[in-house]
């Protein structure tokens, strides 16, 4: 009841109602700031990550290079068939599937553009989630080598956006490991139709993939009869070491793995040290935020303590004024962590549209994909994260409250009555 009084007191009965209000606030903002901060810093890791898996090999088994009677060495898997059953019999595997790829030069009437091409089966390309699942897809992949007797491809939103492509129109796919002739090799040049276009949702990917029927990549590269690699998905890629040594073993001698940690683990440690180090400086930040009430229970305890020393000489123990004016703190701490988790959560879940707010009165521009690779900004709201933040600001604001309540209790009645 006293500390309730209290934190309801005005300036003029001794109160501190500015100082209240500025610490509420503070706390409000410094741990929303902190979720906000934390549900991006998820989401972003997940988009990334999902990304990756829902279109790239989780595992990619190549051949270490062999010596043909001619001469010439090929990291090229001959047997690509028997391979590709051995990795999907292995443990932890849901899909293997043989690849040819290839880089080419990619015109169109509107422009060119430089491409990856992956040769892969249509029942194997109907696996890749985030190419079936995009952000966005025009055409239809029923269609991928049916359509234009098998002559067909289907390309990201990029590629398809720096050419002035749609569905239905023909894009030059130009290798320059083309056919050899006796004045040397002459530039492959065939047509494609585009059947389908996607959006994956990461910047590298929507702007220079390209999927051709496994046959017609054969056929495009000069592979026939072999393949370059083996893509395989696995249920648990998170934890994708513990398969290696299964995955090796039913890949046999003079084969190498190459899992998508292997490609993108440092930039991953790259975001696991930013997460690590921005979580610190917001801590620092609900820690100053906190700090504002240690200099209203200051203010507080020095207004009050004529009250302290009446209710002292009136038996009052030095217990009961610690916990008065410990409540007075620990309330605002809570107070504020309340309302800054709803605000954090709420800011969280609806940023796509407060986003697109700030997008349009800075003019567009704000999110930049070829930067930050994916195509917008996420956020993924984690009950941990927001269990962190709460636990850290009570913490802090508990911890802080201590030291002024200690001091208003050990004050002594005779000189806190001295001058009244």
């Amino acid at each position: 009841m006293i500390a309730w009084r209290y934190l309801r007191a005005k300036r003029a009965e001794g109160g501190v109602s500015v100082m209240t209000w500025i610490s509420l606030i503070g706390i409000t903002l410094a741990v929303a700031a902190l979720i906000i901060t934390l549900a991006v810093r998820s989401g972003f890791r997940y988009e990334f990550v999902d990304t990756i898996l829902g279109a790239n090999a989780h595992v990619t088994v190549y051949s270490s290079g062999q010596t043909s009677e001619n001469g010439t060495y090929a990291q090229v898997i001959q047997d690509y068939d028997g391979l590709t059953a051995k990795m999907a019999e292995a443990n932890g595997v849901v899909r293997a599937a043989p690849l040819v790829k290839g880089q080419v030069m990619a015109a169109a009437t509107s422009g060119n553009a430089a491409a990856e091409v992956y040769g892969i089966r249509a029942a194997d390309l109907a696996g890749v989630r985030r190419v079936v699942q995009p952000e966005q897809k025009l055409g239809d992949l029923a269609q991928f080598n049916v359509a234009n007797n098998g002559m067909t491809i289907a390309i990201g939103w990029g590629v398809a956006r720096s050419l002035g492509v749609s569905v239905g129109d023909k894009v030059k796919l130009i290798s320059p490991n083309g056919t050899k002739t006796a004045f040397g090799t002459s530039p492959r040049i065939v047509a494609f139709e585009v059947v389908y276009i996607f959006q994956v949702g990461r910047y590298d990917i929507d702007r220079t993939r390209v999927y051709m029927p496994f046959d017609k990549a054969q056929e495009y590269f000069n592979r026939e009869g072999v393949a370059d690699e083996i893509e395989v998905i696995l249920d648990d890629p998170e934890n994708v070491s513990k398969h290696e040594r299964d995955l090796l073993m039913a890949a046999g001698d003079g084969a190498l793995l190459w899992t998508w940690r292997d490609s993108s683990g440092a930039f991953l440690q790259a975001l696991e040290m930013e997460d690590n180090v921005m979580f610190l400086i917001l801590s620092v930040l609900v820690l100053i935020a906190s700090m504002n009430i240690v200099s209203g229970l200051i203010m507080l305890v020095k207004n009050k303590g004529r009250d302290i020393g009446i209710l002292r000489t009136m038996g009052l123990s030095e217990g009961s004024v610690l916990r008065v004016f410990f409540i007075c703190g620990a309330s605002i701490g809570v107070i504020g962590t309340i309302l800054g988790m709803i605000l954090g959560c709420l800011f969280a879940i609806y940023i796509d549209q407060i986003f697109g707010i700030v997008n349009w009165v800075a003019g567009g521009g704000v999110w930049d994909p070829s930067i930050r690779l994916i195509s917008k900004l996420p956020a993924r709201l984690e009950w941990g994260d927001v269990l962190s933040a709460i636990s850290l600001s009570l913490f802090l604001s508990f911890v802080v409250t201590i030291f002024p309540a200690r001091r208003a209790a050990r004050m002594n009645p005779v000189e806190a009555l001295r001058y009244e």
